[in-house]
């Protein structure tokens, strides 16, 4: 048997191993025909095209089909086709068909909408790939994730998203974040090891899981599993994973409740009233669902994902690529932005100005020691360090003598790394990080050539050009490090956490990173927009008071995580509206702070790029990161900034509006004239002695009434609704719906009485003229409703002016063409037409004066 006793016979890779948790490692690196060097880049080519890409996508076409059915969800439209088959059935052929034609044809175009609209977008987020570190050929390379094959060895260190489901060949001090998989939010330890067979995958400690990330420490493993073959993979063709609702998903699910009870009123009295009035109940069914279709935006998905992929198209033109279309409404709706400081408000051109001795002089061996550390760290990439080596290259430091041994990785609680060298003689632990995480674990401290005890005056005085640095504006770390002589043999045989201390204070490391240039300028037109910045930082307080009085922020209190410990979550969210700049946080505590934002009713954004800003970007409504952060913060990103630039938000912002802005045109559109409309007909066809409009001419009227809202996307927005946010509000849609809804009854009874006391129409010129009028409204409509100032005053665009235009035309083209047979149409003769023109303007023009009495009382 050998080593196929370990495969499943019913597969092939990547899903042949059973049990690869309880196999021993070199056993397999043989099933899986790789070795520890990785694989060969020819047999990782040949392996991707047998396997496919490491995704969990599902197949584009049957995706399509998805969108498609869709389509057809609605419980009316499902109602309507059912009434028609039954028309059908009873012979009723040219009814029937014209129906259901109405019916696919209105689903062709919303599916249309919105498959070009997902095309889009995947288009721009294929423009932010997800990268890993793998070995091939025995050579480090960084390639998409989703090449990565069985049998690829892949590099982890803390901010990695683990890319595929893979076994642990070697760690350090390794802690992942399994959430994605199991619910837990605590970050479990990981381990090489040979477990048990048949355990569950949270109890598989000796493995790594696809969607999970590196919360601290390094791994190497082994790929056993790729794409849907992996845990995750297998989860997610059984589930669909939903972020948790935006205030835009919210406020459209309040409008569809709505608008569900006023259609269920109206289908159930309109049936019963037909019923009453002795209609046939498969005519009486056809004309209330009809009216209730009438009613409802079906178009309204087609008109979001259109508005939105439009709008995230304009936005990738300005370096912002949208993974989440539906962030984009929050963006404009965001009161407040959270950021740190480091590349968004600053340069990010960090510069090693001084390595100085406790005295704070210049010091050529801190500069040494901070560059072993630095050049030898592999847990976590960071922009100090890169500046660190730069200093060390111009002053010509080497270190060929050297051999790193161990590693006591970076975490967000220690603050700190350490390099575990030998020199030949000595063994040498070299630390960096923050000041007091540094101080906290010296005993000692070297002034001059002596090496003194650390005593309350001399901590005062570190602690003195700690301050003294930061309120200059530089950023400030610590070196420390402790000797063991070889000879003498006291040296431990492992290194971890535990080994850090009794060190000796070294001397401080001096950056700059100055604010940028424009950034006052932006900061001051995302204060016109409403939204206000915040300072969120691990940085010390004095760096970030100073960051913040530069840049112009209200600063006179800056909150501290030692602060916010001691808080309750009521005293923090009575106190986070008043605090700009939060400093010395860790990752739990900007999660607190942006729950408190939250808690105040604000819409809170957040931009990170490392692995301790991923709690706040789950948190916030909305999340930003740049392209050169780590993987997990990318992953959690609702959008990315192609360069680390707050200005573009602007842009964004007024983008977010813009969408939000005409999403709620289409909405005010359907629920005033198309309201007043079927309201109209629903009190008509109780007294008159015919439908006022047959079935399948209320279908063609709501199909034909949609085609120009299908340009809403593309309509301009006027400047003072871009410049503040905007927000949901279902009670203010209902008060319009029903004001402007009468208004249209109103007209519409007007229209009723005219064409049949004045021109004595009989049921097939009423419901043609009838026809007329209501598609000219519903037409008209939607430019008075576009803006809250003068219709005359305010530019539509010149797509929707073109396809209202055409419908029009295509309407009165139909009208009278000689198709009765199939539209029940008749031709009007030219005094009847020119009343109902002059009906439907007047109309138009008494909306548009009482609008602006509207929205003086009501918005």
């Amino acid at each position: 048997m050998g080593l196929k006793k370990y495969l499943n016979p019913e597969h092939s890779l990547p899903g042949a191993i059973s049990n690869w948790h309880a196999i021993p490692e070199p056993e397999l690196i043989k099933i899986l025909e790789t070795t520890e060097n990785g694989l060969d880049q020819n047999i990782a080519s040949e392996r991707l095209k047998k396997f496919g890409h490491n995704s969990f996508k599902q197949n584009v076409h049957i995706r399509g089909l998805l969108l498609f059915l869709k389509q057809f969800k609605s419980p009316l439209i499902l109602i309507l086709i059912s009434a028609a088959g039954i028309s059908l059935f009873l012979e009723q052929w040219q009814d029937s068909i014209i129906i259901l034609a109405v019916v696919v044809s209105s689903a062709v175009i919303g599916y249309r909408q919105e498959f070009n609209a997902q095309k889009a977008i995947e288009k721009l987020k294929a423009r932010i790939v997800l990268r890993s570190k793998v070995l091939r050929n025995g050579n480090p390379h960084e390639i998409p994730a989703s090449d990565i094959v069985p049998g690829d060895i892949v590099l982890l260190s803390a901010g990695s998203m683990v890319p595929a489901d893979g076994r642990i060949l070697s760690s350090k001090d390794l802690y992942v974040n399994e959430s994605a998989l199991t619910g837990e939010s605590f970050p479990t330890e990981k381990q090489t090891g040979i477990l048990e067979p048949g355990i569950q995958v949270t109890q598989m400690s000796n493995a790594l899981f696809a969607g999970t990330s590196v919360r601290s420490g390094v791994a190497k493993i082994l790929i056993t599993k790729t794409g849907r073959e992996t845990s995750f993979g297998q989860i997610a063709q059984k589930l669909v994973f939903r972020r948790p609702e935006t205030a835009f998903e919210q406020g459209v699910k309040h409008f569809g409740f709505l608008l569900t009870r006023i259609t269920f009123v109206l289908v159930i009295i309109v049936f019963m009233t037909n019923v009453f009035v002795e209609r046939t109940t498969i005519e009486s069914l056809l004309f209330a669902v009809a009216l209730a279709v009438g009613i409802a935006p079906e178009l309204l998905p087609a008109i979001i994902a259109v508005t939105l992929s439009k709008g995230a198209q304009r936005m990738s033109e300005k370096g912002v690529i949208v993974r989440h279309l539906n962030a984009i409404e929050n963006l404009g709706s965001m009161d407040v932005l959270c950021s740190d400081k480091t590349g968004t408000l600053t340069e990010d051109v960090i510069r090693l100005e001084k390595a100085t001795g406790c005295d704070g002089k210049e010091n050529k061996s801190v500069l040494n020691l901070a560059f072993l550390n630095a050049h030898f760290e592999t847990g976590l990439n960071n922009p100090l360090d890169t500046a660190i080596i730069e200093r060390a290259k111009l002053d010509q430091l080497e270190y060929r003598s050297i051999i790193k041994l161990d590693e006591i990785p970076y975490d967000f609680i220690r603050k700190r790394v350490t390099i575990v060298t030998d020199s030949g003689q000595n063994i040498h632990l070299i630390t960096k990080g923050a000041f007091t995480q540094v101080l906290e674990m010296c005993d000692f401290a070297k002034l001059g050539d002596d090496i003194v005890p650390v005593s309350s005056h001399i901590r005062k005085e570190l602690k003195h050009r700690f301050k003294n640095w930061g309120n200059k504006g530089y950023r400030v770390l610590a070196v420390a490090d402790h000797m063991f002589v070889k000879a003498e043999n006291r040296y431990p045989e492992t290194y971890s956490k535990e080994n850090e201390h009794g060190f000796t204070f070294r001397g401080f490391l001096i950056f700059s990173d100055t604010p940028k240039l424009n950034v006052n300028k932006t900061l001051k037109t995302l204060h016109e927009f409403g939204t206000e910045i915040k300072i969120l930082t691990g940085g010390n307080r004095f760096v970030s008071r100073h960051l913040a009085k530069t840049l112009g922020l209200k600063s006179r209190i800056v909150l501290t995580g030692e602060d916010i410990e001691k808080m309750s979550d009521e005293a923090l969210y009575k106190q986070v509206n008043e605090i700009s700049v939060f400093a010395e946080l860790d990752p739990n505590q900007k999660g607190r702070i942006i729950r408190a934002l939250r808690k105040n009713d604000l819409t809170v954004g957040y931009i990170g790029d490392g692995i301790n800003d991923v709690n706040a970007m789950w948190e916030a409504d909305i999340s930003l990161s740049v392209d050169s952060a780590v993987d997990v913060a990318k992953a959690a990103a609702d959008m990315v900034l192609l360069e680390k630039d707050l200005s573009v938000l602007n842009s964004g912002i007024e983008e977010g509006r813009r969408t939000f802005a005409n999403t709620l045109k289409y909405i005010f559109t359907t629920s005033s004239a198309n309201f007043g409309n079927m309201i109209s007909m629903a009190i008509a066809s109780a007294f008159l002695g015919f439908l006022p409009l047959l079935p399948k001419q209320i279908l063609l009227n709501n199909f034909l009434s949609d085609l120009p809202a299908l340009a809403i996307a593309t309509d301009h927005v006027d400047r003072e609704t871009l410049k503040s946010p905007q927000k949901w509000n279902v009670h203010f849609i209902r008060n319009f719906m029903v004001f402007f809804g009468l208004i249209s009854t109103l007209f519409d009874l007007l229209t009723f009485a005219i064409l049949l006391f004045i021109f004595q129409a009989g049921p097939d010129l009423f419901r043609t003229s009838w026809f007329l009028v209501s598609l000219l409204t519903e037409i008209g409509i939607i430019f008075v409703v576009r803006t809250r100032g003068s219709a005359f005053k305010s530019r539509p665009s010149q797509w929707l002016l073109y396809t209202s235009a055409l419908t029009i035309i295509l309407t009165i083209i139909l009208i009278y063409l000689p198709l009765y047979e199939l539209t029940g149409f008749v031709p009007i003769g030219g005094f009847i037409f020119f009343t109902l023109i002059l009906i439907s303007m007047s109309y138009l023009f008494v909306t548009e004066w009482l609008k602006g009495w509207f929205f003086m009382r009501m918005g």
